[in-house]
């Protein structure tokens, strides 16, 4: 049976993924923050630097009215500029300490906890870019900056080998979030009316999405329907590397099955849910 999606409402949750972050980097050795990671070549401190520059950019952009963004014109030229400009900054902050860096997260961060609370989740906001052009409501922003905190916030555990965060409460809506991404990875694939696509993410933290080809659009939905024109199916542990490209398509190829138009269903292959 095919539902509406819920709103994604995890406001709450900004101030208690940050805390486990500072958690997480106090409890790291020097040798620790050398360690390479599965972000973008990065090391852990250059992680920890790119999320720093993050919340200092989302404060002082969304809460302060502060622009020092250029004019973009199109996904290959926002790709391009988001890059430049994360490498800049990282390159820029090498010279903070781990202790400083630290201090900086714990005094920016909670600010921009308070600020996202204080905000209208059902409001309409800009764009998800890679949800699509649209303008998309504040909670599925929330949504987004609550992924990008939390994907990374992985890319340290990995590299430093201490897991967390994987509780359903946490992860769940990583996933719900990364859905937004389905019906943009087949913006391109044409399709008779009433064609489904169907991912199961299995797991804890998993559940069932379908998107369903009407009006010339695809459109996103709970659950499936009696007979899905291709069924996807994927772990919870390879479908977040996957959207968040910390693997490529042909690693999570090992990992996936498909029933039905297995062409079709390779799309899935496609969702990419960051900017990359």
């Amino acid at each position: 049976m095919l539902n509406l999606p819920k709103p994604i409402l995890i406001s709450n949750l900004f101030p208690e993924i940050h805390a486990e972050l500072i958690t997480l980097l106090k409890s790291l050795s020097a040798e620790d923050w050398q360690k390479p990671t599965a972000c973008a070549n990065w090391n852990v401190k250059e992680v920890a630097l790119h999320l720093l520059g993050g919340e200092i950019g989302n404060l002082s952009r969304r809460r302060d009215g502060h622009s020092a963004s250029a004019s973009i014109r199109g996904w290959d030229e926002l790709v391009s500029f988001i890059n430049d400009w994360n490498e800049l900054w990282v390159a820029a902050a090498s010279r903070i300490s781990p202790r400083l860096l630290i201090d900086q997260l714990d005094f920016v961060g909670p600010q921009l906890c308070v600020y996202f609370q204080q905000l209208d989740p059902f409001a309409m906001g800009g764009e998800v870019s890679w949800a699509g052009p649209q303008p998309a409501p504040v909670w599925l922003d929330l949504a987004r900056e609550y992924t990008e905190r939390w994907h990374h916030q992985q890319h340290i555990r990995d590299a430093v080998n201490r897991p967390g965060l994987k509780q359903p409460e946490y992860f769940a809506p990583v996933l719900e979030a990364f859905m937004y991404a389905l019906p943009n990875a087949y913006h391109l694939v044409t399709a008779a009316e009433d064609t489904s696509v169907t991912l199961t993410i299995t797991g804890r933290s998993g559940g069932q999405w379908s998107i369903l080809r009407s009006q010339s659009i695809w459109t996103l939905h709970t659950g499936a329907p009696n007979h899905p024109t291709a069924e996807v199916q994927l772990d919870e542990e390879t479908a977040w590397r996957l959207f968040a490209r910390g693997i490529d398509p042909s690693q999570a190829l090992e990992s996936i099955t498909i029933h039905g138009d297995r062409s079709l269903g390779l799309n899935v292959l496609n969702m990419v849910a960051i900017i990359a």
